[in-house]
This record gives C-alpha cells, structure tokens and sequence, in this order.
C-alpha cells in the first residue's frame, strides 16, 4: 500500500515510521514533512500545505495513495476528512463535526455534561468582566482554557488570582490566541496526576493504546510555562490497570456512544488527557488525533501491523493490534531557546547516534543553503528509547542528548521521574 501522512512534526514522523515497520505499507509520502524525515529509508516529503485541500486530492488522485492518514487538528477542524471522503479518497480522522471534540472545549464539556462524563466543574464566558468577576469569587487555585486551539498553549493553571487574572487579560484583551480565545472556559483546579489514553475508535468501537504520561511545564521539576509537551514515557506504573479500566468504562466507552448518538460519530484518534483524582479519573481534555510527544512512545510499543488495521477500520473490519506488554519507552523532547514563547531558530542539528532500540522523531528542522539540518520551530526533535524498564530507557535517551552539542537548544532531564519515584 500507498500512504499519505498529512502533518510535519515527531508526531507524523512516528506514524511514518511505524507504517513501514508494519509490512502493509510500502511507501509513505508526508505532506509536507520535514527533512530529518527523509533520514529514515522509506519515508518521502512533499511540500503541500496540510489545508490546501484540492492540492492534497489532486496529489491523492495522481499519485496512487491507496489512503491518507491526517495528524495534525488544524486540517481536521477545517473538515479535509470530509473533503477527501466527497472525492472518494478514504481518509483516517475524525470529521469536521466530530473534530469539535477538540477544536472547542465548550463542546466538549458540554457534551460530558449532558452523558454524565467525569471532569471538572466549568463555567464558559465569552467577555473579560464577567470572567474576572468569576475568578475573584471562586478562588484559586483554577484553570483558565481559550476555548479553540492554541497549539497546546492555551491552558493556564493559575496558583494565585494574580495568574488567573493575567492569563484572562492575555486570551481577552491582548487577543495573544486570536479567535481561538473568543470564549474562555474556566474549570475547577483538580488534584492527581494526569495520564494519556489514547484509542482507535471507529463509531462506537474502539481499541484502546497502552496508556503514557506527558510532561507540558517547559523545565524540570515541573516549572516554567505550558508547552506542547516536552517528553513522555509508558507504561505509568504509578497509574494502576483498575484506573484505566474505570477510564475505558466511564470516559472512553461513553464518549465515543455519545458522539454517535449526537449525530457525529467519531472514526480515527480519540486522545483523553486525563487525571487520576481521589474521586477517579476525570477528563482534562480530548483531542481528535494523536498526542504529541505520547505517539512517539507509544508507537514504538506496537507489535501488530499499524497500516493493516487502520485499513482494517476504513473498511468497515475489526483491527487486530498487540503491544509490548513488558518494555518501557521513553522520549525526550529537544527544543529551541525561548520555547514556548519567543522562540530562537537556526540552531544547528546535531548528528545523532541512536544506537539500537532507539530512533530520533524530527520535528520543527529544516536544511540551511549548506544542506545541514538546523531548528525552525519550537520543538526540535524527540529522542526516543525502548528498553526493559523506565529507568533503563531514561538512561538509554539521557546518554544519548547528553553527548550530542545543544547549543541553542534545551531539554528536560527529569523526563520519567515521576514512575521512578515508587
């Protein structure tokens, strides 16, 4: 088979690659990819804009893509499912209605209202005052959510007023997240730790992924600002199976029946951020695609062929998925100075020698007029590694970042510390 992987970062790096670990897919063209992509053999880039839709049909069409596989929410919410279905392109993803999931967390929070879905208590405001005058009743510590997509930089969980107020001043008034900041939701701040459940959903079926922890706060200890994400690892050992299986039953199963009774059934990626609480585990958020950094060692996990069961669901059969129940993965995300906010680019990429059971997910890079790779974005690439336990895959990816020059660019070092803290 014939892919098109839609997307530029670790994240469809990752999908890439496992599709060609598979078998089923012998040739995987992303669009438009980076260039550290086509280090790994198999992988082609092409550059077209993930929501120039007729251009990716046209590609499609013309180049014999058996069916396209979309990463990134923006050409999601922009409905490119629908519009390679309307030219009869089988897409994998969510469509623009079902995608609501994540481009608007009202919709979602009050969907979980109206099936009972555990998460935090929220109100919505679509003006400063209201909201303001809402914060200075409730209290801190709470969290302050721009309603639409903020490329994982729209939360802020305000400890004190003064952060709460400030971050709706941003968002408001300064108009930092554009349209996305329109509506405001603002939720109770809850306790636990958070975890990533990810499944295949087709209707109101679904195959849940071994679940992995994220690590957002841009520095170790948990300090800094929220990024996209600066790390994961899976298992999470400190999260028992009983956890999970309460999320499957009184999250997963119901949101995806949900979705379908709403009229918007859901096919693709289901990712739940969620928190394990003294009263459970509760949604945090969900979003209508992988999770990036939790796909680059989740992936890495699977055992069956990724490419046959996705077209095992776009056809309408039931997927067959096993994963590495004993191993642990690990991945450290290296990004640009100033990330997440004023982000320094052109830092020069390292060659990095991973070794076995370890791979190297390129995400915001490009090539200078020399040809050498160098940083274009915030996030720079992930390092990840497979190994028997946590600590032994942290040490594996530590030893890895560590002899490599980072000039220009930063990373945690404490990424999985929390499983290994018993």
């Amino acid at each position: 088979m014939k892919v098109l992987v839609i997307g530029s970062g670790a994240r469809e790096h990752a999908i890439a690659h496992t599709l060609l670990r598979g078998g089923s897919v012998d040739e995987v063209i992303v669009a438009p990819g980076n260039p550290g992509m086509e280090l790994d053999e198999g992988i082609r880039t092409m550059q077209l804009n993930p929501s120039n839709q007729a251009a990716l049909i046209d590609f499609a069409r013309n180049n014999d893509i058996d069916w396209v596989f979309v990463g990134p929410e923006v050409p999601l919410i922009e409905g490119i499912v629908d519009a390679f279905a309307d030219a009869g392109i089988p897409a994998f993803g969510p469509g623009k209605a079902a995608a609501q999931i994540e481009g608007s967390k009202d919709f979602a929070k009050r969907l979980m209202d109206r099936y009972g879905i555990p998460t935090a208590a929220y109100r919505t405001f679509e003006e400063f005052e209201p909201a303001v005058a809402y914060v200075r009743g409730h209290g801190t510590p709470i969290v302050v959510k721009a309603d639409g997509l903020a490329a994982g930089k729209g939360v802020t969980v305000a400890m004190d007023e003064d952060s709460a107020l400030a971050a709706l001043h941003d968002i408001f008034v300064d108009h930092r997240f554009g349209s996305a900041g329109a509506r405001v939701v603002i939720e109770d701040f809850l306790e636990g730790q958070e975890f990533s459940l990810m499944s295949f959903v087709n209707g109101t079926e679904f195959w849940s992924m071994p679940i992995s922890q994220d690590h957002k706060r841009a520095y170790d200890n948990d300090e800094g600002p929220n990024t996209g994400g600066m790390g994961a690892y899976s298992p999470v050992p400190q999260i028992g199976d009983d956890v999970v299986d309460q999320a499957i039953a009184t999250i997963i199963k119901p949101t995806v029946e949900a979705m379908a009774a709403e009229g918007t059934p859901f096919t693709g990626i289901l990712y739940a951020g969620l928190i394990a609480t003294a009263d459970g585990p509760k949604v945090i958020e969900f979003n209508a695609r992988f999770g990036d950094p939790e796909t680059e060692v989740v992936l890495p996990k699977l055992t069956s062929d990724l490419g046959a069961a996705v077209k095992a669901i776009l056809d309408g059969r039931t997927p067959e998925f096993t994963w590495d129940e004993e191993g642990a993965t690990l991945g450290v995300v290296l990004a640009s100075d100033g990330y997440p906010g004023d982000v320094v680019k052109g830092a020069r990429i390292p060659e990095i020698e991973t070794g076995p059971d370890a791979h190297v997910f390129y995400a915001g890079v490009k090539k200078d007029e020399d040809g050498n790779l160098v940083a274009d974005s915030g996030r720079v690439l992930l390092v990840e590694a497979n190994a028997p336990s946590i600590a032994d895959a942290q040490e594996k990816v530590y030893a890895i970042l560590d002899n490599v020059n980072t000039d220009g660019m930063f990373y945690r070092h404490d990424i999985g510390a929390k499983a290994l803290m018993g």
